[in-house]
């Protein structure tokens, strides 16, 4: 629909598809004698209105259902393949249900031959395609509502609830897609904690957007909670995410980077396996800083080769760990075309001061989106652990029993 026919300015672009001759002029005629601003163009066939329409849209047609190519019902639906006008369809008057059927059929309205005068002509066009603006702006409401519904289902898989039954570690996590409106992409997290009392936690991205991405993105994810659940750790864990990766993805050319992180507050360490991914930020009371890890191999780019190190740290007794997908940094850091890149993610950390690991992570990555100004789209997803030793000793039964 255009907008100077939805608002009455301008002039209608009316197609007239209509073999005979006799009747062609009549409608013509019955047209010029409306005040209805208009342009019309006739066609005689179902084909050459279907090539008119796609090299000129129209606001409405007034459609004959008996055409040299198309007859009856099959004439609207060969017609309104090719447009998003409104139709009006015109019957002879031995066809009293010629009408209805081409309504059902997808028309805005019918006349019949030989009974319409110019103000009927007027008020059908004018109705047919207000009717026709409703039902295009109903159906743009519909799709909006199912992406909604698609979002959320697609969110509950790749950003689930973490399983943490000790408040001395707290998961904080926001996600963002690349584009406005748009459905998720492959950007993945997770957060476990097992009955040992370390606490396994996973982000990833999926290469690519859309609902292959992201429905692959879920995947791994499920497995890895069920396989981190069932015992699985470090490379075997990943090789056997590669190999899900790999069953499971719709082009050989998809790819995923993670990384795997382990908190044991126990021994008070932090292990990485990094599968393509970035390093992530450690967060302390002296600042922030990139963690120095081994990298390997993203999985599904050289299945059962990969090599992953284990990168194991000391941790403060108190601190938190920063970890992220690209979309966070392959933004613009300026009007000019630099990217943002870690450094850059750095000096932003810096000059942030929030009372709570999540209203930090919600000006981290406002100050970042605001930076890029939707020049870059990719989604991106952002994962905080925070812990407390002191607290985690607390947690132990022993602690709190004094031993006995």
């Amino acid at each position: 629909m255009t907008d100077r026919a939805a608002d009455g300015g301008g002039q209608f672009r009316i197609v007239l598809v209509e073999d005979d001759d006799g009747d062609a002029l009549l409608v013509e005629e019955l047209l010029y004698d409306t005040d209805l601003p208009h342009t019309l163009t006739r066609c005689r066939t179902a084909a050459e209105a279907r090539r008119t329409l796609a090299a000129h849209p129209c606001d409405c047609v007034l459609l004959d259902l008996h055409l040299p190519d198309a007859t009856g019902v099959e004439t609207v639906h060969a017609i309104e393949a090719d447009t998003h006008a409104a139709i009006i369809v015109l019957t002879g008057l031995d066809e009293p249900r010629a009408g209805v059927d081409a309504l059902a059929a997808g028309a805005q309205d019918y006349l019949v031959k030989g009974k319409v005068e110019p103000d009927l002509m007027q008020r059908a066009v004018r109705y047919a395609i207000q009717r026709k603006q409703a039902e295009r702006a109903n159906a743009a409401l519909q799709i909006g509502r199912l992406r909604a519904e698609e979002n959320a289902r697609l969110e509950r898989g790749l950003l689930p609830e973490p399983l943490l039954s000790s408040a001395a570690v707290t998961a904080s996590s926001r996600y963002y897609p690349g584009r406005a409106q748009a459905l998720l992409g492959g950007d993945f997290l997770d957060v476990v904690q097992t009955d040992d009392g370390q606490v396994h936690a996973i982000i990833g991205d999926v290469s690519g957007h859309g609902p292959d991405a992201a429905a692959l993105g879920v995947c791994l994810r499920i497995a890895w909670r069920a396989l981190t659940l069932g015992g699985h750790r470090d490379q075997h864990l990943l090789h056997l995410l590669e190999q899900i990766h790999i069953a499971e993805r719709t082009g050989s050319d998809l790819f995923t980077t993670c990384t795997l992180i382990t908190l044991d507050p126990d021994a008070a360490t932090l292990t990485l396996h990094l599968a393509g991914h970035h390093e992530p930020l450690l967060v302390t009371d002296d600042g922030t800083r990139q963690v120095s890890a081994a990298h390997g191999i993203a999985l599904g780019i050289a299945p059962g080769l990969g090599k992953w190190t284990a990168t194991t740290l000391a941790l403060p007794d108190r601190g938190g760990l920063i970890a992220y997908t690209d979309g966070l940094i392959e933004g613009f850091a300026d009007s000019t075309d630099e990217r943002l890149g870690a450094d850059g993610l750095l000096r932003i950390i810096d000059t942030l001061q929030a009372p709570d690991p999540g209203t930090h992570l919600d000006r981290l990555v406002a100050r970042t989106r605001t930076l890029n100004a939707d020049r870059h789209t990719d989604d991106l997803a952002v994962l905080r652990l925070d812990w407390d030793l002191a607290a985690a000793t607390a947690d132990r039964p022993d602690a709190r029993s004094g031993g006995h």
